[in-house]
């Protein structure tokens, strides 16, 4: 096992290499823009992004509708492109398998680019940072990241996010949920002694529960990206060149600046 007060989350830039889906059937792309045009998503003259809607403020439920700064960046996107955007809430281990099985155009979850999705799918480039941080119950023994790893301490982690996949490499006892929130109740209860979560997330988490606070060392920062099937690089570079125009135009900062002010 590694001991480390911080990693970093390597972002790799995907190139444009493929061609479009070429097929219309049930699971492949259909075609966005008329007949005879190139085929980039699911299904004509919409996006479809699955994320979990259960990681405030990225994403997460006003009533029934699904608001943050995924879910607004996404929508800025899809009316760049001319497309309306459907939101689909899923596990978010499943967004990857479904964006390989082309059920969704794209993932959009607070994702973060590592070695292991690479294989399995491409990346936008960044949209948002995220620092991962510890949650631990108020006069808990750990107190930074070295204690915590050199401990025999046990973790909650949301199942498939990167503090699972950071974590997991650092201590043996490793309790996977499939929402950040479960995690989180899971430690008041006693269940395990930290949480490992996003730090934006976190903050809501404990200020919702009594007893709980974010140690002060950051676990590791990375960059969030959408990630696309391989196959589907002309819809990859499409948002790329939405992104950068909603970046140029000052888009996407105000809409972070929304739900997490810098004063």
């Amino acid at each position: 096992m590694k001991n480390f007060v911080m990693k970093v989350a390597s972002v790799v830039l995907v190139g444009a290499m493929g061609l479009a889906f070429a097929g219309c059937s049930k699971g492949e792309a259909k075609s966005s823009e008329s007949s005879g045009s190139e085929k980039f998503t699911v299904e004509e003259g919409k996006l479809v992004m699955a994320t979990n809607a259960f990681f405030p403020p990225y994403e997460y439920y006003e009533g029934d509708k699904i608001v943050g700064i995924d879910a607004e960046i996404a929508a800025a996107v899809a009316d760049k492109l001319g497309l309306t955007l459907e939101i689909q809430d899923v596990e978010f281990d499943s967004i990857i398998t479904g964006v390989q099985a082309n059920k969704y155009d794209l993932g959009c979850a607070g994702m973060t680019v590592t070695e292991d999705r690479l294989q399995n799918v491409n990346f936008s480039t960044p949209y948002a940072k995220g620092i991962q941080v510890i949650i631990v119950k108020e006069g808990s023994p750990i107190t930074d990241v070295a204690s915590l790893t050199s401990g025999n301490y046990s973790v909650g982690v949301q199942q498939g996010t990167t503090g699972d996949i950071y974590i997991s490499e650092e201590v043996e006892k490793v309790e996977r949920f499939n929402k950040g929130a479960d995690a989180v109740l899971a430690l008041t209860n006693g269940q395990v002694d930290a949480v490992v979560i996003d730090n934006e997330p976190a903050k809501a988490f404990v200020a919702a529960n009594a007893g709980l606070k974010i140690l002060e060392t950051p676990y590791a920062d990375e960059d969030y990206a959408m990630c696309f099937n391989k196959e589907n690089t002309v819809l990859m570079n499409k948002v790329n060149d939405a992104l950068k125009a909603l970046t140029d135009d000052g888009t996407i900062a105000k809409i972070v600046e929304k739900y997490i002010p810098s004063k």
